[in-house]
């Protein structure tokens, strides 16, 4: 009996190391994302538990994308401490403020007039359809709390601007 299950380890054992020993070459192939150096380690190591439109979906800025890799590290993201800032870059290069999202142009929606509807129409939108903003009436901590978690996450806006997006939601989409 120790003899058959052997051989048939031996064999599962061999096809395990040529599929991982392929991965690389096939996410190359037909992972979808732009060339560049970094794209085979993100390819590989994201889907290793989610698909890459969890990545492709996302617009944010180098620190942003540091804490992303950190956090998935802390969850059990295999990644080598030198191919952190080839992550980065990556990530921060392709999928970076401002970088179109793969697919269909979002519907655009005209925003109520007033001091603050140029910032959250220019500034928001590199990241994301406005449709996120207007889905929700919000109170006044719920706005300050995604407002600055949207400037961690690389939303170019200044601290005088953070103060006129903050008074604009609130008067126009708070609770």
């Amino acid at each position: 009996m120790i003899r058959l299950r052997l051989p048939a380890l031996f064999v599962f054992a061999l096809l395990v190391a040529v599929g991982a020993a392929s991965l690389p070459l096939r996410a190359q192939q037909d992972n979808g994302l732009p060339a560049g150096e970094g794209r085979d380690i993100v390819a590989v190591t994201c889907t290793q538990c989610h698909s890459i439109t969890a990545v492709t979906q996302l617009r944010e800025g180098r620190a942003a994308w540091r804490h992303q890799i950190y956090d998935m590290i802390e969850r059990g993201a295999q990644v080598s401490p030198a191919d952190i800032d080839v992550m980065v870059n990556y990530l921060a290069t392709h999928f970076g403020p401002g970088i179109p999202f793969p697919g269909p142009t979002p519907v655009h929606i005209t925003l109520p007039a007033g001091a603050g509807q140029t910032i959250v129409d220019s500034r928001c939108s590199l990241c994301h359809g406005i449709d996120r903003v207007v889905a929700v009436k919000r109170t006044h901590a719920q706005w300050t709390g995604i407002v600055n978690r949207m400037v961690y996450l690389g939303a170019p806006i200044t601290p005088d601007q953070t103060k006129t997006v903050l008074d604009y939601l609130n008067a126009n989409f708070g609770a």
